[in-house]
């Protein structure tokens, strides 16, 4: 039972919906500057153009943006994807398989001078710092104050 959920998880890890309305659910790129028309072309009071050549300037704007940025997207878009995935499979794969073995690898290995290194310094430390204490502990320190 509990290899079949396991299995039915795995398989619709790859497998899932998209979201075709909400594609940016992380907010990844809420940076991104948001161009409409109004950010870049704008009349102020007083000097207006046509009402026609205003509502043309707007649609013309609008939709090219829109269909050049779904153009390039469909040019440009999938071969980037391919070579992202690629990139992120690279990363995944030296990620897992070298950098976390080779860390726990050096922490292993770093354990040993670890307690030859504890070794030493208790050794050689401990000592004097017992001496120098016992030397002190007679030490009194009155502070009087005159007036």
């Amino acid at each position: 039972m509990a290899d079949e959920m396991n299995e039915r998880q795995v398989y619709d890890a790859h497998t899932k919906e998209i979201d075709l309305v909400n594609r940016d659910p992380k907010h990844l790129n809420d940076h991104v500057v948001k161009i409409d028309f109004e950010d870049v072309i704008a009349e102020p009071e007083g000097i207006h153009s046509f009402d026609g050549i205003w509502k043309a300037s707007f649609t013309t704007f609008t939709v090219t943006k829109y269909w050049f940025y779904r153009l390039l997207s469909a040019i440009v878009g999938i071969p980037l994807a391919l070579l992202w995935g690629i990139y992120f499979a690279i990363v995944s794969f030296v990620h897992i398989w070298v950098v976390v073995p080779y860390i726990k690898s050096f922490l292993i290995e770093i354990q040993c001078f670890s307690r030859i290194y504890s070794i030493c310094i208790h050794t050689l430390c401990d000592p004097l710092f017992e001496a120098t204490g016992k030397i002190f502990s007679n030490v009194r320190i009155s502070v009087q104050k005159e007036i």
